[in-house]
């Protein structure tokens, strides 16, 4: 349990950190210590909320083919880390689409290796 939530912790930290320095319209104003703590708590979302929303969201993920379960809530927690950190600037949806895409590719590059 806590060795995959290093993994996600991690993944998420170096997927925001790749989203802030390549993605137009993301931004970070905080030191590394709230950009780790970021990077926690969206870990901490994906392993604790992210179940929970997969079992509510099953008919949407049924009819969406997965899509709505790889991307749409990936977006939607991003959303959320935006939300409780006012350090971390995302403006508009593109950005924020993108971000959730980096995220979940790099999440599925670093967890399929271990």
């Amino acid at each position: 349990m806590f060795r995959q939530l290093f993994f996600h912790s991690i993944t998420a930290f170096a997927s925001l950190m790749l989203a802030n320095k390549f993605i137009p319209g993301v931004d970070f104003q905080g030191g590394i210590g709230i950009f780790c703590l970021c990077g926690f708590t969206l870990a901490l979302l994906n392993a604790f909320i992210q179940p929970i929303i997969k079992k509510l969201t099953l008919p949407l993920n049924i009819l969406t083919f997965g899509f709505f379960n790889l991307i749409i809530l990936q977006i939607l927690l991003v959303w959320l880390i935006d939300i409780i950190f006012p350090e971390l600037i995302i403006n508009g949806i593109i950005p924020l689409a993108l971000t959730g895409l980096i995220i979940v590719v790099i999440t599925k590059i670093i967890l399929s290796k271990t």
